[in-house]
Formats: C-alpha cells, sequence, structure tokens
C-alpha cells in the first residue's frame, strides 16, 4: 500500500514537471519555426477563443470577412485578470476566412516576446496561408503600422466582451 502510494505520487510529480516544461517551451521568433509551434507542438485550435470572441465573427481588412480568434494560456489568464499589457509569452492566432465562412484564408498570429521588438510592442506578427505557407514574419512592417494605431492597448484592437 506504502509503495503504490510513492510510486502514485512519483508518476504525479513526473507528469506534472513534464507538463509544465512543455508549457514553457516558447517558439523562436521565426517564420517556419513558430508555424510548426502553433500548428503542432501546441495547436493554436485546441485552445480557448478570447472571451466574447467563442463563435466566428465579421472581421475587416486585411484579415479575413468572417474571423476566428485563439488565445494561448498566457493570454486567456492576462485577459481574465483584466491586465492591458499581455505577458511575455502570450498569443492570439486570427484565422481570416471568405465571405462565404468556408473557406481559410489565412492564419495571422502576434506573439508577444521581450526584446524582440521594442518599436512593435515587442510582437512577433506573421501572416500563413492555410496550408502554412509563411507569407510574412517576424517585424512585418504593414501589421505594424495598422496596429500601431491600438499602441496604448499594446497593439490589439479585441476587446473583451
Amino acid at each position: 500500500m506504502k509503495k503504490n502510494l510513492i510510486l502514485g505520487a512519483f508518476l504525479f510529480m513526473t507528469i506534472s514537471l513534464v507538463w509544465v516544461l512543455a508549457q514553457q517551451m516558447m517558439p523562436a521568433a521565426e517564420g517556419e519555426a513558430f508555424w510548426t509551434y502553433i500548428s503542432e507542438t501546441n495547436p493554436y485550435t485546441e485552445w480557448k477563443h478570447w472571451p466574447g470572441y467563442e463563435e466566428m465573427y465579421p472581421g475587416t481588412s486585411p484579415h479575413g470577412a468572417f474571423l476566428k480568434l485563439y488565445v494561448n494560456d498566457v493570454a486567456y489568464q492576462a485577459i481574465q485578470e483584466g491586465k492591458t499589457m499581455m505577458p511575455e509569452g502570450a498569443i492570439i492566432v486570427k484565422e481570416n476566412y471568405s465571405e462565404d465562412k468556408s473557406t481559410l484564408m489565412a492564419v495571422t498570429p502576434m506573439y508577444k516576446m521581450e526584446g524582440f521588438n521594442p518599436e512593435g510592442g515587442d510582437w512577433f506578427w506573421g501572416r500563413y496561408g492555410a496550408d502554412g505557407n509563411v507569407m510574412a514574419s517576424g517585424k512585418v512592417k504593414g501589421c505594424i503600422d495598422c496596429h500601431k494605431k491600438k499602441k496604448e492597448k499594446d497593439w490589439i484592437f479585441t476587446e473583451s466582451k
């Protein structure tokens, strides 16, 4: 009985440690590595939605006519706590859909990485084709130029509903 209890505690601690380490392994700020992270290592489609944006919603240019919005655990916790600035490691992923809502046109993530891009709020920006093809990544001028309108809100247009 005592051996089973000790073995159970050991297994629990091992599994917990592996889970914590996996959560801390963040992607590189590089197009293909980041796509691998959000599509395979820690698939964004399994993440929570930004609160209030659980369903597809109308979008605007340059994103799709309709959007789906996902956030990783770091971003979700910051939203729940009412933080105005996202912490390092926060990832926001927007799926961009066609007017008929049936075709995924692109995936556009933002990844907060301290020191990566101070002129752009320390955000890594990306635009990927539906197949994961890197269309743009890193310090993307178009993303930065548009999102700087919301600089005081950590470069984020979306607000909690």
